[in-house]
């Protein structure tokens, strides 16, 4: 009994998963912001061509 206490105390599987499962969360929620910014900055972008196109055939 008190080896296997020893191997479960020494076990640190479970703990690296973790720290890989919080390395992946931080990565997806800066790629989330990024594309976001992204986003908006493309938005106008093509709203400043619709207005130039629609100016420009009136």
């Amino acid at each position: 009994m008190l080896e296997l206490i020893r191997r479960i105390v020494k076990c640190d599987r479970g703990a690296t998963a973790v720290e890989y499962g919080l390395i992946i969360s931080l990565i997806v929620i800066a790629m989330i912001a990024s594309l976001g910014n992204f986003a908006g900055s493309t938005q106008s972008m093509w709203n400043q061509v619709s207005n130039k196109i629609t100016s420009s055939t009136q």
